[in-house]
């Protein structure tokens, strides 16, 4: 299964709507929220290059971006390859 990091904040609908469709896949992630954690914040911003707002999500360490990014890729085919590329 592809490892799947999802920094979050708490009362985030953006955050609510991307995991849902994780969920909806059936896709296990690690849920780190950011919303009292400075520097899990900070972290989150330095690995999605400066982007500050939430969800930021990565798959297997590859930034995918947050909410809308994630629903466009899935739109275009492409989530659910790179969901099938860590399963063995």
């Amino acid at each position: 299964m592809a490892t799947i990091e999802i920094y979050t904040k708490f009362f985030c609908p953006y955050c609510t709507r991307a995991k849902a469709l994780l969920d909806g896949k059936g896709a296990a992630y690690e849920e780190i929220d950011v919303t009292m954690d400075r520097a899990g914040f900070d972290a989150m911003v330095a690995r999605a290059g400066g982007r500050r707002t939430v969800p930021q999500i990565f798959i297997d360490g590859r930034h995918i971006g947050g909410s809308d990014d994630l629903a466009a890729l899935d739109a275009k085919g492409g989530l659910d390859p790179l969901l099938a590329a860590g399963r063995p």
